[in-house]
């Protein structure tokens, strides 16, 4: 499957691929971390860090019951498009597990640019266990957004997160405030920028006035996507040509699970501009 490097600046950015920037860390005390005995699972309370650009959100699990988490609770989109293929498990790919509540925390923070019909984005870092990726980190970076498009800027702070906390870029999650839930062009040249890296990684679309589903979780198809977003060069939107082996370009994921018992952080770097 190939080298699984945890952190790259280089090779990847939110909702843009251009030239590489110089690395740079966060200064230590702009940065308050959430230390638990067991950091992936388990129960805790709430927590918020103000001024700090941490934001840390643990799962309470009294608002679940006593649901527990069951591998049978993998990803499956039961509306996607003809255009958009199914889950595939072709490809020899780890187990991704994702906490229920990701997606919606991550809509209230994107409450004032969705209401506003500007696209938000934010990269998710994940832990890697016993051969399973736990998505344990939401980091909302400073970005720039339009209705159709959205732009990390100062890459550099979302790098020294991850390496700080050791953990990998597992993919990214955004919104599409008017808009159906697809992978646009533009999409596709930065989930490549993540699954080159990490095959596994994802791409979170949250569409919330699609008709039809509300959230999708993407991946490039792998030989067919992977190949024609390596020979692609164009940026903007754009149309890209068909694959060699008539596969779609994208296809909904396989292998990701949603886990109520996962706790994750939040970061939201935007509040430290």
């Amino acid at each position: 499957m190939g080298s699984r490097s945890r952190y790259d600046i280089n090779a990847w950015r939110c909702g843009t691929h251009s030239t590489p920037s110089k690395s740079m860390y966060l200064d230590a005390q702009q940065v308050v971390h959430c230390q638990a005995t067991d950091r992936d699972v388990g129960p805790c309370a709430v927590k918020h860090h103000f001024p700090s650009p941490i934001v840390s959100w643990i799962e309470d699990l009294s608002s679940f019951g006593n649901v527990s988490f069951s591998p049978d609770s993998e990803y499956v989109d039961e509306q996607a498009r003809a255009s958009v293929g199914q889950s595939s498990t072709s490809s020899n790919l780890r187990d991704m597990q994702i906490s229920v509540r990701l997606t919606e925390e991550f809509m209230e923070l994107a409450k004032e640019n969705t209401s506003n019909n500007l696209e938000t984005c934010g990269i998710l870092g994940a832990s890697f266990r016993d051969g399973t990726y736990f998505v344990t980190m939401l980091i909302i970076p400073k970005q720039e957004g339009t209705a159709h498009s959205c732009q990390a800027v100062n890459e550099e702070e979302i790098h020294a997160v991850l390496s700080e906390q050791s953990l990998y870029p597992a993919g990214w999650i955004h919104t599409h405030p008017s808009q159906t839930c697809f992978l646009s062009s533009i999409d596709l040249h930065t989930q490549y920028s993540y699954q080159v890296m990490l095959p596994e990684a994802v791409a979170i679309v949250v569409a919330p006035t699609d008709p039809t589903r509300s959230y999708g979780i993407f991946r490039l198809t792998d030989p067919g996507g992977m190949e024609v977003l390596r020979g692609c060069y164009e940026s903007g939107f754009h149309t890209h040509r068909e694959t060699t082996d008539d596969s779609p370009i994208y296809e909904t994921c396989s292998k990701v699970h949603f886990n109520p018992n996962l706790r994750f952080e939040i970061v939201d770097l935007r509040s430290g501009a």
